[in-house]
């Protein structure tokens, strides 16, 4: 018998001491970082509400209850007795039934309604039917990318189950090695901007942090193939941890597939939505640049199948020795500063990803408050000593600005940004700027991802900040249902009567103008000296948005980019709208920091940004920092 089948036989002892008599317990088992006990009566458990609480805190494990299917309520019987115990206000708008887990998943407008005070309706459904609720919010812009991820996992449901199983049997197998250490491997994003990438290992245990690509490079990825990663073979690896989206941190985690990984994922549930939008979007234009893309959309399949969403706040086992939990970052929607706990409080290392340390319209800002931390990767985009932004309000009012004198001069205001985080942000500020009388009133056109990132936000309203999400749910007041923004999806033709038209305010993809729809914009009114192109977010070293920033005044097009028109517009750019805090935020997140880390990694940055920040805060602080260099391992203990 294996340690793991001895393991669950104890836990079933336990659980079995522990629970009353008149309730069976059918089967005990892991499922990824949860323990899942089956039983024939579903009823009493609901009825018991302390009980499985109870269980968790002995067992020292996240539980979930799941009835045996052959004493479930027939779907078409339970839908109607459902309907009836939910409160009509709860805009109950459809039921899915999965027998292979016994859960129903309800779609309301108003989910809280459905869940009831301390999960009293909940229980009240399974108590009445067995099955167990399960409660997604019906978005007010419908989104094809959650609606496809749903579906498809829906379809996945049986490779999943064993997938978790699996999962689970790693997790909590013993510990192989008396030693004790931890390590942490740079892989990429160190002294440059892209493709994040690193190994924490122990032991026992090898985790990946990030595994993205370098904007405005050639193929350039992650050092994957060294023996601290997958120079060993691709299942040397035990969990993958995404901390964000953005293609600089997430382009290739479907790659990881393609090598043969067949682990976990672990990020929140709007990031496994955005990568697969992302990703997707990754493929088709390298393709349109006639590159070949390094991985398929079945590995983009794959990646979203191996996922397994965390929510922020949540303790979860994903190795014998590693506890992981999830904080918001600020940055983008469902971004984390990933905090990770190792051993039996051996060691705790943050890994901030991407970060926003102060409140924007869309987020609060990053947390770093932890019970423990003694290392801190710490990301340097804007490290640099001269990388202070200017506020949002001066930022706000200097954008409102460009689009009046354009407007004034009968152009046009070009606006490259990325489609997850920067655009919405840029949507809200000019939808109050509109309605206000600050700004004439025009067409906001939205090209590329940037409509389909923005429903994808609405479907998860939780991660925005409280004020925001008031407003999303009425339909009066939603900001991005404002008559103002237009979503375009006629592609060329399109954009050619746009072009032609009136004065208005075009946000497009790609950011950092490396593809994209933003490059056929470029083309057809770079040329225009009445119209205004607009940064408002980095631009990384080797992109063409750099370039241009320094003065290139001539922009490829075409196919191949082997032709080139003038650059005639007026190039601005306004600081203040970065998803990344600036020199004085990421500063002072670390002057704020509970507790106070013992040492700091530089990373994510270019060299100067880095070993500036570097400097600063070993000289502010006294905190003994790195700025280290990829294919670096640090020890700790």
């Amino acid at each position: 018998m294996s340690t793991v089948d001895k393991q669950l036989e104890d836990v079933k002892a336990t659980i079995d001491d522990e629970v009353p008599p008149r309730i069976s317990v059918s089967d005990v088992t892991y499922e990824g970082p949860e323990l899942v006990i089956y039983t024939r009566d579903p009823k009493e458990f609901a009825a018991n509400s302390d009980l499985v609480r109870r269980l968790a805190s002995k067992l020292r494990k996240r539980i979930t209850v799941r009835p045996d299917p052959d004493v479930l309520a027939p779907p078409a019987e339970a839908e109607a007795a459902i309907r009836e115990i939910i409160p009509e206000e709860a805009g109950v708008m459809d039921l899915k039934f999965h027998t292979d887990t016994g859960e129903v998943v309800v779609q309301a407008r108003k989910p809280g309604v459905v869940i009831g005070r301390r999960g009293s309706t909940l229980r009240d459904i399974t108590r009445e039917v067995g099955w167990t609720p399960e409660v997604v919010r019906t978005p007010p812009i419908e989104s094809s990318t959650v609606e496809n991820v749903r579906n498809f996992l829906k379809q996945e449901r049986e490779d999943r189950r064993d997938i978790l199983e699996r999962v689970g049997r790693q997790i909590h197998r013993e510990p192989m090695s008396d030693d004790e250490y931890v390590r942490i491997t740079t892989l990429g994003c160190c002294r440059e901007v892209g493709r994040a990438a690193f190994i924490i290992s122990t032991p026992d245990t090898r985790v990946l942090i990030d595994c993205g690509n370098k904007p405005g490079s050639n193929g350039e990825t992650p050092y994957l193939d060294v023996p601290e990663a997958f120079g060993a073979g691709a299942n040397g690896i035990d969990a993958v941890v995404l901390t964000h989206a953005h293609l600089d941190h997430s382009a290739l985690v479907p790659l990881l597939f393609e090598y043969g990984y067949d682990g976990p994922v672990y990020c929140t549930e709007p990031t496994r939505d955005l990568m697969g939008l992302l990703t997707l979007d990754y493929l088709g234009t390298a393709a349109d640049d006639g590159r070949t893309p390094p991985y398929d959309s079945e590995m983009v399949r794959e990646a979203i199948k191996h996922t397994i969403p965390l929510e922020y706040g949540d303790v979860t086992d994903i190795a014998p020795d590693i506890k992981l939990t999830l904080h918001n970052a600020g940055h983008v929607l469902g971004s984390s500063v990933c905090h990770f706990h190792v051993g039996d409080g051996l060691y705790n290392v943050a890994f901030s990803g991407d970060i926003h340390y102060d409140d924007t319209r869309l987020f609060d800002g990053a947390v770093n408050d932890f019970p423990r931390v003694e290392t801190l990767v710490l990301e340097s985009t804007y490290g640099g000593r001269n990388d202070y932004q200017t506020d949002q309000e001066d930022s706000e009012r200097k954008l409102k600005q460009i689009v009046q004198n354009a407007a004034d001069r009968d152009g046009k205001v070009l606006i490259p940004t990325f489609a997850v985080g920067r655009s919405q942000e840029l949507m809200l500020v000019l939808e109050e700027a509109m309605r206000n009388g600050d700004i004439p009133e025009m067409p906001v056109h939205l090209d590329g991802m940037i409509w389909e990132a923005t429903a994808v936000h609405t479907t998860y309203p939780e991660y925005l900040r409280d004020d925001l999400q008031d407003r999303i749910f009425d339909d009066d007041r939603n900001p991005f249902l404002a008559e103002q923004f237009n979503h375009i999806d006629g592609g060329d033709e399109e954009r050619q009567e746009i072009a032609d038209g009136d004065s208005c305010i075009i946000l497009s993809t790609s950011g950092m103008l490396t593809g994209g729809p933003v490059m056929s914009w470029l083309e057809e009114i770079g040329p225009d000296p009445d119209s205004a192109l607009t940064f408002v977010g980095y631009q990384a070293q080797g992109t063409l948005g750099n370039r241009i920033q320094r003065g290139v005044d001539e922009v490829p097009v075409g196919n191949g980019r082997s032709e080139t028109v003038p650059l005639e517009m007026t190039v601005e750019t306004v600081d203040g709208f970065s998803g990344h805090a600036d020199r004085q935020g990421l500063e002072n997140f670390v002057k704020t920091m509970n507790p106070r880390p013992e040492k700091i990694l530089c990373v994510h940055g270019d060299e100067s940004a880095t070993q500036d920040l570097s400097s600063s805060l070993y000289h502010d602080q006294n905190i003994r920092t790195f700025a280290p260099e990829n294919l670096e391992t640090f020890r700790f203990r």
